[in-house]
């Protein structure tokens, strides 16, 4: 991974999709025009910030990389397993598609998503050409997100999961994000006996390491290739947005990718 400043705009890049010409990034918090609790790349309209502030975070920072507002392609984020293909640019008007998944192998398309604990997983195939961002939460890893996201590659795609490069961005660390019952008791119908290894016990709390947890899915579903950041999102409030680390006050940082 290596870490790029473009003006005020500070984003990360990961080294397996750099070497690929894969056009991606993932900005920090740094570099916007959102005031407290948002400051100030803040890429989230639902989180209190004004729509006016969000459409110039998003546009300051697309511009730092060249990329026109027109060619995105986003959905509205709701924690599920539903992951949809992109086939042109979202309009402007246009009723965002529910999901939490988004593939396309259609160039000059931008696919953005927005995080704050939860993990960024990018997805590209070098042979069919397609690329795809995930977002998994806890909901969404108990649910295998990233798994649908394969099969649905190869499904609509014909990608082969062992040529699928991968990159798990910076989410909430295993030290913490501790966790109740509930997700425990669902981590353990949807992982079996290998629920375990995701989680610790510390200080009488049990804690779940969500990049592992993803890693395994990867893994499992196919994918060798795989960069992992681990960069907890709750440790380095400077550069990253954290729904946990800030309370539930915060904004969003956003994460796009394409094919040029």
């Amino acid at each position: 991974m290596t870490f790029y400043q473009l003006g005020d705009i500070k984003c990360l890049k990961f080294q397996s999709l750099e070497d690929q010409g894969i056009f991606h990034a993932v900005f920090t918090r740094k570099g916007g025009y959102s005031p407290s609790p948002w400051f100030s790349l803040n890429f989230g309209a639902s989180v209190g910030d004004k729509v006016e502030n969000v459409t110039r975070n998003r546009e300051t920072a697309l511009s730092a990389l060249g990329i026109k507002q027109e060619s995105v392609f986003d959905l509205f984020q709701v924690h599920s397993s539903n992951v949809v293909i992109a086939n042109e640019a979202y309009r402007k008007g246009e009723e965002h598609i529910k999901g939490d998944g988004i593939l396309t192998n259609q160039p000059k398309i931008t696919l953005l998503m927005r995080f704050a604990d939860c993990v960024p997983v990018l997805l590209f195939d070098p042979v069919n050409r397609v690329v795809g961002i995930v977002h998994a939460g806890w909901k969404g890893t108990v649910n295998q997100i990233v798994r649908k996201a394969i099969y649905m590659m190869a499904k609509s795609f014909l990608s082969k999961p062992w040529d699928i490069i991968a990159a798990i961005g910076p989410s909430i660390g295993p030290d913490h994000y501790s966790v109740g019952s509930d997700v425990i008791e669902e981590l353990n119908e949807s992982f079996g006996k290998n629920a375990s290894q995701f989680l610790a016990q510390r200080n009488e709390k049990i804690y779940l390491d969500l990049w592992s947890a993803n890693q395994y899915l990867l893994m499992d579903a196919g994918v060798s290739k795989i960069e992992v950041v681990k960069i907890c999102t709750c440790c380095n409030l400077d550069d990253w947005y954290s729904h946990r680390g800030e309370g539930g006050k915060t904004g969003r940082f956003g994460v796009i990718i394409g094919i040029t």
